[in-house]
Parts: C-alpha cells; structure tokens; sequence
C-alpha cells in the first residue's frame, strides 16, 4: 500500500500494489491498520491527527510536528484515540553506540553533568539539494533548516542524554551558505537547571565538517569522536576533590578507557519492525513520538533566541513560536526555484 503524489506513484503503476494519492482516502479504506508518515513537514500534524481520528496506528518521520504547538495538537489526538500506537523514526537510538553511552550516563559512571559540547558540521548539503524540492529550507513550507531537517536526529539524542536546558542563547545564519531564507549555521548555547552548561553547533555549509561530542561529568568525561568512545575516569569525585585536596595543583588522578560496544543490528527497520511488535504484540516503543516534543522544543527555543536576539526560556511559550512562525512565512518574499538533480547515494550524507 503507498500513498503519494502522481509523479512519485509513476514508478509504482504495474506492481502489485494499491496505490492512493490522497493520505484520507488512504486512512480511511478499511484497507489499512497503520500508516508510515514520511510528507514535508507540516503535514505530519495534519495528517496523524486524521490518523488517529480514524482509528490508525502511526509511525512518524522526524520531526514529529514543526512547531511545540502542533506536537501538543497532535499528542492530545493520539491520548483521545483508544488502544494506538505513536512511534517516532528515531532510529538514530537504536545504534549501539548511543545506547552505551546512555548507559554510562544512566548508571551514574559519569556522576552529575556539568557541561556538554557537541559539534555536528557533518551534514552538508550541496545547493542542488534545497532546489530539489519547492518546501524545503522555506519557512512555510517546512517550518526551519538544518535544525527542523538534519538534526532533529542530534537534538532527540541531546535530550535524551542529557535532558533539556532551561535557557537557550542561539545565534544562527539564515542563509549564510545557500539561497535559502532558513538557517543554516547554528551557534547554541545552553543553560541547565543544576547549572550545567552547553554548547551546540551545526552546519550544511560546512566541509569536511567535524562530529564531536563532549560530556563531561564530576566522575570525568565522555567523548565520541571517529565512532570511537572514550571514556576518562576520575578516581574521585571531583567536586569532593576541589573542596578537600591541599595541592595547589594538583588534579584527580583518572582512568583513560576506550569503551566497547557491540556491532548490533541498528537502523530504520529496527524502529519500523519496533513498531509492528508494538501494536501485534504490546512489545514497548523504543522511541514513544510523545517524546518527540523535546527535540522539537529545543529546535524552536534556538530560533526564537536567534529572532529575537535574546535568551529564550524553556520550556517555551508555543503560541508566541507558532505566531511568530506563522509571520515568517507570510511575509516571505523568497522566491524558491525548483531544480531537478541527479539521484545520489542518500548514504553518503551520513559520516
């Protein structure tokens, strides 16, 4: 079963395949107990509201909703709707890696966090890419940039790591690199409610680009860096350490640890096959879409910050977001010419 527009449905005629190109007619077939909703933005709102109305289960494309308004519009259908299930294409949390490194921050091994960076330039993107399509990169179309497109993945992994901060000062280039009228530079900075601090920066323009993360604890600090995770143990705590030691210069003595993980299957089947589970068997969801929310929150708090050129609190105060959203894209005078480009390996934008 596929539902699309008529040029994409074009390839499809001929298989054995139901075909729709309209997602109601879809929903309401009888022909369907569950959708994969993968549209330009916006409609992932409109869309799995009439999902659930319906009686339909949803597993939804990143991010779940655009703006925190329309995940809160989109989360109450879902709690209206009886027996459904609501999963996110979070896959980023099924690879081994992140679940090793949660693991760590999880079990304490880390103590309290006191500061975290995370360098994500990685995603570049050529111009041929925002001129394949008329909604990309355009505020009312899909709603944002880099950080509605490449990192909602990075910001989930961020929160649920680390948690959401309770104060955000972005600063973010609109254009800086391509002709698109969203950001595609971010420069973040964050503030925690134990008085931790951090440091996000993402980027399309940028090549080769650069894939760092830091924790760091008061039992030492996390990197992953080459797909590597290193991981330095202090011997002591130390907060305890700097109040009690009577060296001038001395530091905790630490551990320097390269952390293994397994080479597990991991990917979008994993979340889809998670999904299936879910609903034949009530098996939990590895990435409940409720918890979407937080990625897009901490995405609209860094644009807020940049349009206003303040400090944004969290959480944030949606219908100031949505409104002012609703502004950008009405008073737009971009003009997005669409291109079509060669097909590439969609692979090799992943380092």
């Amino acid at each position: 079963m596929r539902c699309g527009s008529g040029a994409r449905l074009e390839k499809f005629k001929g298989e054995d395949l139901k075909l729709y190109d309209d997602s109601a007619k879809l929903i309401r077939s009888g022909e369907v107990d569950a959708v994969i909703i993968a549209t330009p933005h916006y409609a992932h709102t409109t869309v799995g509201i009439d999902a659930f109305e319906n009686g339909v289960h949803v597993l939804v494309e990143k991010p779940i909703s655009v703006h925190k308004a329309d995940c809160e519009r989109l989360i109450a259908a879902y709690k209206k709707s009886k027996d459904l299930k609501f999963s996110a294409m979070f896959q980023m949390r099924t690879r081994p890696v992140w679940k090793k490194i949660k693991a760590l921050i999880d079990s304490g091994e880390l103590g309290e966090i006191v500061r975290t960076n995370w360098i994500i330039t990685g995603w570049f993107r050529s111009q041929s890419y925002y001129d394949s399509g008329g909604w990309r990169a355009t505020w009312k179309g899909e709603g944002g940039g880099v950080l509605l497109n490449q990192c909602p993945h990075n910001l989930d992994l961020f929160q649920w790591l680390c948690g959401l901060p309770v104060r955000v000062q972005a600063f973010c280039g609109f254009g800086k690199y391509h002709d698109i009228e969203t950001e595609d530079d971010v420069t973040a900075y964050f503030e925690y409610a134990n008085g931790a601090t951090g440091v996000f920066i993402a980027s399309t323009g940028e090549a080769p680009g650069s894939e760092r993360l830091e924790i760091a604890g008061d039992r030492g600090k996390i990197v992953l860096e080459d797909g590597k995770i290193k991981f330095t143990r202090t011997e002591v705590s130390v907060k305890e350490f700097t109040k009690t030691d009577p060296g001038r210069f001395r530091r905790p003595e630490v551990w320097n640890i390269d952390v293994p993980f397994p080479d597990e299957k991991s990917g979008h089947y994993m979340i889809t096959q998670n999904f299936v589970n879910a609903i034949l068997d009530g098996e939990p969801l590895i990435a409940p879409a409720e918890e979407g929310i937080h990625s897009v929150e901490f995405a609209n708090a860094m644009l807020y910050s940049a349009w206003t050129g303040k400090p944004c609190d969290v959480p944030i105060d949606a219908a100031a977001y949505a409104e002012k959203l609703s502004e950008l894209a009405a008073g737009s005078k971009f003009e997005k010419t669409v291109k079509k480009s060669t097909e590439d390996d969609f692979a090799k934008s992943f380092r």
